[in-house]
């Protein structure tokens, strides 16, 4: 879905294509060896190439979709890896994020998310120390939970407990180096208390209504320079869940 997971990163996709049978009628006609391989040669390339352009995730699904099913399926993962139109983009409240959220910064420091890491390591450019000390930068936080309720957002961190009201505030488009893009979804304090941060912005690979089962969090005073920051996104999973159950969602996605 990592993101940047953000995890932002910067919050992973899959294509599945439909192979269908289709209007070749038997005949007894014949056809010399040569045309039989040249046709032969010509079906594989037009069957192997378009996998060969997005076969680049690491996660492998059943293949029993039926057609309706695996087109949208490819059609969410684009937009997961951030290739979308303006169109598609629709604004978002709270209620998408409402729930209680722990950091999985602790998980990454005690050894939990190792396996997630060697399983990056097998699959990407860099070894499992590497990953590590880049999600160790990117999950990096001393928020280690966040509550939602209604326009409540109650964060709790080593010196307390502090809330703030927040209100839509629209949202902004970000171009990565990739040429894919990601959408920040930002809210606007209104009240509460003076440490809450004064905005607040996610990023969890979706364009459009929907409950989430992670997220990455920014904030900060100036909501300018809250987006310019990208190699810092305090990722959340739902309260309820176990560190292994984090490693297995990740190792999943």
């Amino acid at each position: 879905f990592i993101g940047i997971s953000s995890f932002i990163l910067p919050r992973k996709f899959y294509f599945r294509i439909p192979l269908r049978s289709g209007g070749i009628t038997p005949s007894m006609t014949y056809l010399p060896a040569r045309t039989v391989m040249a046709l032969a040669t010509a079906s594989a390339l037009i069957l192997t190439a378009p996998l060969s352009a997005i076969a680049d995730h690491d996660h492998d699904h059943d293949h029993d979709h039926k057609h309706g099913e695996t087109h949208t399926h490819a059609h969410s993962d684009q937009i997961h890896k951030g290739y979308f139109e303006d169109s598609q983009i629709q604004p978002r409240n709270l209620t998408d994020w409402q729930g209680t959220w722990q950091s999985v910064a602790p998980f990454l420091a005690d050894g939990t998310l190792d396996p997630v890491m060697q399983h990056k390591a097998e699959h990407g450019d860099k070894s499992a120390a590497e990953y590590r000390a880049y999600y160790t930068v990117g999950y990096a936080t001393d928020v280690s939970a966040i509550q939602i309720d209604g326009q409540t957002v109650t964060f709790t961190s080593g010196e307390g407990s502090y809330s703030g009201q927040y209100a839509n505030d629209g949202f902004e488009v970000l171009t990565y180096q990739k040429g894919n893009r990601g959408v920040r979804y930002v809210f606007k304090k209104i009240s509460g208390d003076a440490e809450a941060p004064a905005f607040i912005q996610f990023s969890d690979h979706r364009i459009a209504p929907e409950a989430v089962g992670h997220y990455h969090l920014y904030w900060g005073e100036d909501r300018a320079k809250v987006l310019q920051e990208l190699t810092n996104w305090p990722t959340y999973y739902p309260a309820h869940l176990s560190g292994e159950e984090i490693a297995q969602d990740m190792l999943a996605h």
